[in-house]
């Protein structure tokens, strides 16, 4: 029998989220959806796949850096958002 399926699970997670990519923007706004037929015979690159409103929060800069960062390395998996470093030193005034 099979186990019922509860309100967090991920199967209801990518059932109700809209997944875009965020690499391809379209002309008159917004962003193609996730995924592409065949890797061999597209003009697109890797695509970076967020959910929609993760994509709409986030700036110019952001989605730069996160296709970039999984454009290097598409097998590995890339965060979104990364913490900029910081050196851990006090500038003294």
């Amino acid at each position: 029998m099979a186990k019922p399926r509860g309100k967090g699970t991920l199967h209801n997670w990518f059932k109700k989220e809209k997944w875009v990519d965020i690499s391809a923007p379209k002309k008159g706004g917004g962003y193609e959806k996730c995924g592409r037929k065949s890797a061999k015979k597209s003009k697109r690159g890797y695509p970076k796949c967020v959910p929609q409103a993760k994509a709409n929060r986030m700036t110019k800069a952001q989605i730069k850096s996160a296709v970039k960062r999984k454009r290097a390395n598409p097998m590995k998996k890339v965060k979104t958002f990364v913490k900029k470093k910081t050196n851990g030193t006090k500038k003294k005034t």
